[in-house]
């Protein structure tokens, strides 16, 4: 064996244990990152159930009202998903249009540039999108849209009963949700539509199908459970939402379908963030609780995106 082959077996050995260690540092890393994330998921818990099994057992009479937990915690739950599946509606359409102009219709500097943009929105708080609702959409809606819903289309549940002139509606604080998850959809869809195989589009096209029926046939059913979970993601978002909807809505006790008048059912997050300041005893461990509910509804929900993601995923490799 030469000298030249010696060294170079050496340093091949130097380089391969430099290479494992490595791995067993990023591997190591990895693993801390992600207990890291489940112990503070896990303490986030054990605090939230702590602080709210108080609100949750304690008698009426002790309370403001005279309604049980559930009673107490049932609009509210009511209202979070009302809002969050208007938003949803709203926003999944049109994030899902925006997703296939980026990825197959605009030229690549249009599509780089609205792109950027659409990613943009993301960065803006949420307080901002509220103020820009309760100022600029709500007045819009309030004085062309409701009073014409109200007038022709109240034979719809939705659509009934007197409608607002101030705009501080479920549709508005709807609209405002659709806006703050529209990024969230936007951007993992079109990440989706793009990891399309090429072969898959130039076989629809040489079969003679025009570019609309080529998304139909191999874009879409590829990037649908991308979209999916992306959809359950902002679905995600948009259960937590505070600022936009407390600075938005005018609520009140209840169930409320129609989402054109001013009486509307609180989400949870915004009667925390509304009620928490002045609350004080049992009434924060009711609050607590409440959050609790959301922490679940939440998890739940994110957890489905992501079973739905990894299903979709197994099947593409199959």
């Amino acid at each position: 064996m030469t000298q030249s082959t010696i060294e170079s077996a050496q340093g091949s050995g130097v380089e391969g244990r430099t290479g494992r260690f490595g791995d067993r540092i990023f591997a190591g890393l990895s693993k801390g990152a992600g207990v890291l994330i489940l112990v503070t998921l896990a303490g986030v818990a054990l605090f939230l159930f702590r602080e709210g099994y108080p609100g949750i057992n304690v008698d009426p009479s002790e309370m403001d009202g005279s309604d049980t937990f559930i009673q107490y915690v049932g609009p509210l739950v009511f209202g979070t998903i009302f809002a969050a599946l208007i938003a949803l509606a709203i926003a999944a359409p049109l994030a899902i249009a925006v997703a296939l102009f980026i990825s197959h219709y605009a030229p690549r500097r249009v599509a780089r540039t609205l792109g950027y943009l659409i990613d943009l929105l993301a960065a803006i708080p949420s307080v901002v999108f509220g103020i820009w609702g309760i100022r600029v959409l709500a007045p819009l809606l309030a004085q062309n849209v409701y009073p014409w819903l109200g007038d022709n289309a109240s034979f719809i549940p939705l659509f009934s009963g007197s409608a607002s002139t101030s705009g501080r509606t479920m549709l508005t604080a709807g609209m405002v949700l659709a806006v703050v998850i529209l990024p969230i959809i936007t951007a993992i869809s079109r990440e989706v539509f793009l990891q399309t195989p090429r072969l898959h589009e130039e076989a629809s096209l040489a079969l003679g199908a025009t570019k609309w029926e080529m998304i139909r046939q191999a874009v879409i059913p590829y990037g649908r459970s991308g979209v999916i979970s992306g959809a359950m993601l902002g679905l995600g978002r948009a259960l937590g939402e505070t600022m936009a909807v407390a600075i938005i809505l005018s609520p009140s006790d209840g169930y409320f379908w129609s989402i054109i008048t001013n009486q509307n059912s609180n989400t949870i997050a915004s009667n925390i963030a509304l009620k928490f300041p002045e609350s004080s005893g049992l009434e924060v461990n009711r609050l607590i609780a409440t959050g609790l509910v959301l922490f679940v509804i939440t998890f739940g929900v994110n957890a489905l995106a992501r079973r739905v993601a990894a299903a979709g995923f197994s099947g593409a490799d199959g």
